[in-house]
């Protein structure tokens, strides 16, 4: 999904961020998914995905998993963060086999993620690009606060927030991780991956 193509920063960072999505497509699998639903988040789970969510009802780094999967309905999408290669093969392989007829989306470094569809024994069905940020850019904030900012697609987590949660790690108030975790709340969706935030806090604080 487009929203989740913008993510910045450096290249050997975003090596570490994948991005995966469940989605149905209207009058054709949009029809009591539910028990799909539960099937894509079992297999997240035993992956290891470190985040992931329903835009309906929150992610699991803010709500309970259980509260989360009572609330799924036919409006429900699943989105959910990777942070190593081998999980997204391991997901791909799994989703692959149980054939649940819902789309997968992936999202991250192509020199990554097209060798993990390959060694899954997926072919993608088409492939998407972000073409970077044009016009006037004097306004954006700095590269270290949009590399975090831009984990959050829809934008629910304001630079000035960011700087906030930086200047207090760098007054000890918090540790990286803590501040990564308040940061992902924000981020309803579920790909906010606090994993690499709190590594750009550390490397930046």
């Amino acid at each position: 999904m487009t929203h989740s193509l913008h993510r910045s920063g450096d290249i050997e960072s975003q090596k570490k961020d994948y991005v995966w999505f469940m989605y149905q497509t209207k009058g054709v699998n949009d029809v009591d998914i539910k028990p799909r639903a539960l099937e894509f988040i079992a297999v997240a789970e035993a992956v290891g995905s470190e985040n992931w969510g329903d835009v309906k009802s929150g992610p699991k780094l803010r709500f309970p998993i259980e509260e989360i999967k009572s609330k799924l309905s036919d409006k429900s999408r699943l989105r959910g963060i990777f942070t190593k290669r081998s999980q997204v093969v391991e997901f791909l392989k799994q989703i692959k086999a149980k054939d649940l007829g819902m789309s997968v989306v992936i999202t991250g470094v192509l020199s990554e993620v097209i060798p993990a569809c390959r060694e899954a024994g997926v072919t993608p069905h088409s492939v998407n690009y972000s073409l970077g940020v044009w016009g006037k850019k004097d306004d954006l904030p700095d590269d270290t606060t949009l590399s975090i900012t831009t984990m959050c697609g829809h934008h629910m987590i304001p630079p000035k927030f960011v700087n906030h949660i930086m200047k207090r790690v760098q007054k000890g108030k918090m540790t990286p991780q803590e501040g990564a975790q308040e940061l992902a709340e924000f981020c309803y969706c579920g790909i906010f991956n606090h994993i690499r935030c709190a590594n750009i806090i550390e490397e930046n604080t």
